[in-house]
């Protein structure tokens, strides 16, 4: 059992992203697999914890697939290969983890405000003091979520994009009391990983959400009005606006779940009629049609 931090203030940060040697990642969902695997793959020890076996055998797996993948396609080498399949330990209780080298710990659990606070409070409790605290939100205060500990200086929004090990960048989110120092060394570190952070105010959705999510929230209206099928609209804005993918595969990318949370928390922060959820975004989720992750969503997979 690792014994709880008494202090009420952080002590020193690491000093550069290269002092990020051992990285602790709670939650082992799409998002939490993903980035356990890209700290992997730089060749950082990672801890990826989540309260479900079941959960970590998926994620297990996925990474084993995923950085194959990648080194069919010559994006990895053999030792990034080597770190993706090696350098991960799958573990489900915190208590019974050995915490005491963890410099940076990443909250990647759903997008729900107790839960993170809740995550948040624990780590707090059980990482060294030095150690960083980030977390993946995707539209949640930053600023709120660092009020649950007892460092809310070392406390930074590092929000990657899905896939993560694929997709090259990270917002990277300062709270009101997050030190520059700590914004600067997140910076640094996602230039280490290979990725390109853009530096975010904390304010609702921040800077990607705050735009993708309307687009995505109006695609479902449009779909609810039936002005056009969801084969449609996703062909008007891959063909007509040069979009990779259309915004409701996207949605069933992500999750349609995840999009409803982020939406109720734009119309919610911003008080905003614009920022309503689609009702049938709302009814799809009421379903369980989730997207890829529960087999269907605007579409079956």
């Amino acid at each position: 059992m690792n014994a709880t931090v008494e202090s009420t203030a952080p002590s020193s940060l690491p000093a550069t992203a290269a002092d990020i040697g051992e990285v602790l990642v709670v939650g082992a969902g799409q998002m939490g697999s993903g980035i356990a695997q890209v700290f992997a793959q730089s060749g950082r020890r990672v801890l990826l914890a989540d309260v479900s076996a079941e959960q970590l055998d998926r994620a297990r797996a996925g990474i084993v697939k995923s950085a194959a993948r990648l080194h069919g396609k010559g994006k990895l080498d053999d030792t990034q290969l080597a770190g993706a399949n090696d350098g991960i330990s799958y573990v489900e209780s915190l208590a019974d983890a050995d915490l005491a080298n963890v410099t940076l710990a990443i909250e990647a659990a759903t997008e729900h405000l107790e839960t993170k606070l809740a995550i948040f409070r624990d780590l707090d409790a059980r990482v060294p003091e030095g150690a960083l605290l980030a977390t993946n939100t995707s539209s949640i205060s930053i600023t709120m979520i660092a009020a649950a500990t007892r460092r809310p200086a070392h406390v930074v929004g590092m929000h990657f994009m899905n896939p993560v090990p694929v997709l090259e960048l990270v917002e990277v989110i300062s709270g009101l009391e997050t030190l520059p120092a700590a914004t600067e060394l997140v910076m640094e570190l996602a230039r280490d990983l290979g990725k390109t952070p853009v530096h975010s105010r904390d304010t609702p959705g921040f800077i990607a959400n705050r735009i993708l999510l309307p687009m995505v929230n109006e695609a479902f209206f449009v779909l609810q009005e039936g002005i056009g099928d969801a084969e449609g609209i996703d062909a008007v804005m891959r063909m007509g606006m040069a979009h990779p993918m259309g915004p409701l595969a996207l949605a069933d990318l992500i999750g349609l779940d995840t999009c409803l949370a982020i939406a109720e928390v734009l119309h919610r922060e911003l008080g905003e009629d614009k920022y309503r959820p689609a009702p049938l975004l709302r009814q799809y989720v009421a379903a369980g049609r989730l997207g890829r992750k529960s087999g269907r969503g605007v579409y079956e997979y």
